[in-house]
């Protein structure tokens, strides 16, 4: 909702209040768990290498100061205030930000096989703005070098696995940091009790994914928020009853000195005082599931304050008690109120994983649309709020390697350093594709860029070093992981592209399709047949196959494609682009049906019932506008009414049924439409193809290699095409064929 669309109702005004409200307080169970459960961890890891205390305070001071200013630069101006303004029509998330640059900077290669993308296909295009020198130049160097184009998806891929990674990582090492503090009462108690406590945690956590993110953030929100008012109050306990004087490490200064005094070994603790950030990416990669304004409400107004209370209660405590180090966190916490703070420091663990369980989901869902994963069930979970979905396989996936993790390492500070490397790689990914958006698609001046890449990157490149000197520390984990996923999501878009390139090559032009109906006595039988490819003109081999071998098909003949936008959502009415093929007595059409990276598809009964009524809907309507004989191409239809009035449309809406109509010259074609009733009458059939790809015999061993062997085994394993669009199994038909590519 926005607020100027309500301004002239004070109803709906009070309505739009309440709603942001509502969102940003389930914002603290979805979006800030990670972020809120960092002083658990954070003083432990940073103080668990060389660097250690001495009778003054500096290093205590230091570490204060460092803990202060990354939580102002990195979540409060960088994300806040800019970043979080770099959204893709409400979407968040590294692919969000490519996705931009696809569409508006056209440097992206995801947009290869779809529909010349515009911005009509985006809820909110924006204001169009002229390219400046420096923008022009810099799209001129990416249409010139090929290259730098594949650099750029790397990187997006590297930070997209980076996300991912912490999925694993976050859950793990906070769930295990807060049932560790157990053993601050019970020192006796063996490691494999509280490893065992820990998994049960976890399984537990991944056993509430399926009830969707509303559910959950009602019901986490009120463990956070009284997790934050418990670490706040503490902290403000401890400044006043141990050190006041603490407020003084807020200043800089001591940021400085502490470099100053400690050298190396300060250095080398970057990769512990890092962790105060975790979670901040989930700032914008769950973007989607609430809006700006709740997740800056719910930040500025309630999180950092209380993260810098509880900071600087910890510190204060420290500074008197440095012989409790290790276990600082629990040994600040008052006795009195301990065993209750335990517990909610347990939960606000559990709720801190909901944080980036519900990014990655969000993520691993734009990379399935646009290509880039295997097939994998999404599931809606919300209909009010759209991004809110559950995965079931990446679910018991994470479940799985968090398990291993936790069970493995046993150590938080390998695990720490991990987590470290993985959330600084995603703020420097994430700063880097902002340089270009600045430039690119807010067309501001190439200094601004600069100042943005100068004050945020130079942090985090100091910290990125930090975290990547520990890499025989447990810092190789998630770099083998990522490798490992963008090895996955890599060789899959190479095969689904080779895939596609040999459909396109060896496409049969529609004069043979039309030769067979006329002159070579292929049957036509009653009914409806939906013919999916990823063809847009012609004749997918597949078909061609099909008839070559068994020459009959359907008497109502319609080639489907679903093509996957670089936008996340398209607008109901601009969805379907419905053309005919040739003569209207060969009854053939063909329907684009296109779709955001965030758009839920139908299932199968709702899809076939729409799309029917819409090819009903154009026929009952006289009109010249629409090229009768020849198959009108997506170009020429887009060219023809730019807002794509061409369109058919119907879908339910609260205020009924919306149509637009696209129509044929001539009249209304009565003949036509009773051809049509009658089939749909007899039924509705869906074609696919059950394809093999394999490389050609001329190919390379190591092409052979990824395609026979790796894209084969992803293909095996993943769902079925049928599957994911939910096509019934009576109603099936699939065409055996293999592609040499």
């Amino acid at each position: 909702m926005d607020p100027e669309s309500v301004s002239g109702s004070g109803e709906s005004r009070l309505k739009w209040y309440k709603t942001t409200l509502c969102l940003a307080y389930q914002s603290l169970g979805v979006v800030y768990g990670d972020l809120s459960t960092s002083p658990i961890y954070v003083y432990t890891s940073t103080f668990s290498g060389r660097l250690s205390l001495h009778e003054e305070d500096d290093e205590i001071l230091g570490v204060l100061s460092l803990v202060f200013w990354t939580l102002t630069l990195i979540p409060l101006f960088k994300y806040i205030i800019f970043v979080l303004g770099a959204d893709d029509n409400g979407e968040g998330g590294t692919f969000a930000l490519y996705s931009l640059l696809c569409r508006r900077a056209k440097l992206g290669l995801l947009t290869a096989s779809c529909v010349p993308d515009d911005d009509s296909c985006a809820q909110d295009p924006g204001p169009s703005v002229e390219d400046t020198r420096t923008s022009s130049l810099l799209k001129e160097f990416f249409d010139k070098h090929q290259s730098s184009r594949i650099l750029l998806l790397l990187a997006v891929l590297l930070g997209t696995s980076m996300v991912i990674g912490d999925g694993i990582l976050t859950p793990s090492m906070s769930v295990l940091s807060a049932v560790y503090g157990i053993k601050v009462k019970a020192a006796s108690l063996h490691e494999n009790y509280t490893v065992l406590i820990a998994s049960a945690i976890l399984v537990g956590l991944f056993a509430l994914q399926h009830v969707g993110t509303h559910k959950v953030g009602f019901l986490f929100a009120p463990i956070l928020l009284a997790w934050l008012l418990c670490i706040s109050g503490v902290g403000m306990y401890n400044i006043v009853h141990w050190n006041p004087d603490i407020v003084n490490a807020l200043s800089p200064y001591y940021a400085y000195k502490f470099f100053q005094k400690t050298g190396k070994d300060g250095w080398t603790s970057l990769g512990g005082i890092v962790l105060c950030v975790t979670g901040a990416e989930a700032m914008f990669a769950d973007l989607g599931h609430f809006s700006h304004l709740s997740i800056r409400i719910a930040f500025t107004a309630v999180v950092y304050p209380c993260l810098i209370l509880a900071y600087m209660g910890e510190a204060a405590y420290l500074s008197k008690h440095k012989q409790d180090l290790q276990r600082s966190f629990y040994k600040a916490i008052p006795e009195a109120v301990f065993w209750p703070v335990f517990v909610i420091a347990t939960l606000a663990t559990v709720v801190g994983s909901q944080a980036i369980i519900s990014a990655t989901f969000s993520i691993i869902s734009q990379c399935r649309a646009l290509r880039c994963f295997p097939r994998i069930k999404v599931i809606h979970t919300s209909s009010q709020i759209h991004g809110q979905i559950y995965i079931p396989e990446v679910n018991w996936m994470l479940m799985v390697l968090c398990l291993v993790v936790v069970i493995g390492f046993r150590d938080t500070d390998a695990i720490g350093n991990a987590y470290g490397l993985a959330v600084i790689t995603v703020m420097f990914v994430t700063t880097c594709l902002m340089f270009l958006i600045i430039i690119m698609v807010w067309k501001r001046n190439v200094l601004a860029a600069v100042a943005f890449v100068v004050v945020f990157g130079s942090v985090e490149f100091l910290y990125f070093s930090a975290c990547i000197a520990k890499v025989h520390n447990g810092a190789w984990l998630p770099l083998v992981f990522s490798l490992v996923l963008m090895s996955v999501m890599g060789i899959w878009y190479y095969g689904t592209l080779k895939k596609h390139s040999y459909e396109i090559h060896n496409r049969v032009s529609l004069e043979t399709l039309l030769r067979l109906g006329l002159n070579n006595g292929v049957n036509r039988i009653p009914g409806i047949v939906l013919i999916y490819s990823n063809v847009v003109t012609g004749v997918p081999p597949m078909f061609a196959h099909f008839v070559t071998n068994f020459p009959t098909f359907h008497q109502i003949l319609m080639f489907v494609t679903i093509q996957t936008l670089t936008v996340p959502n398209v607008l109901p009415h601009q969805r379907y682009l419905i053309s005919r093929i040739g003569p209207p007595e060969f009854r053939i059409y063909r329907c684009i049906v296109r779709l955001g990276y965030k758009d839920a598809r139908q299932d199968a009964h709702s899809f076939e019932s729409n799309l029917i009524d819409s090819l009903v809907n154009i026929l009952s309507c006289p009109g010249d506008d629409f090229i009768d004989g020849e198959e009108t191409t997506v170009d020429q239809l887009q060219q023809s009414n730019p807002v794509v009035d061409g369109i058919t449309v119907r879908h339910e809406n609260g205020n009924g049924l919306n149509r637009r109509t696209v129509r044929f010259r001539g009249g209304i074609n009565i003949e036509e439409l009773k051809d049509l009733a009658r089939a749909r009458e007899a039924g509705v059939a869906y074609m696919m193809g059950n394809v093999g790809v394999v490389a050609s015999d001329a190919s390379s061993y190591w092409k052979k290699f990824v395609i026979d062997i790796v894209y084969g085994f992803l293909r095996q394993n993943c769902r079925r095409p049928s599957t994911a669009l939910g096509v019934p199994h009576t109603s099936l038909i699939e065409v055996g064929m293999v592609y040499r590519v």
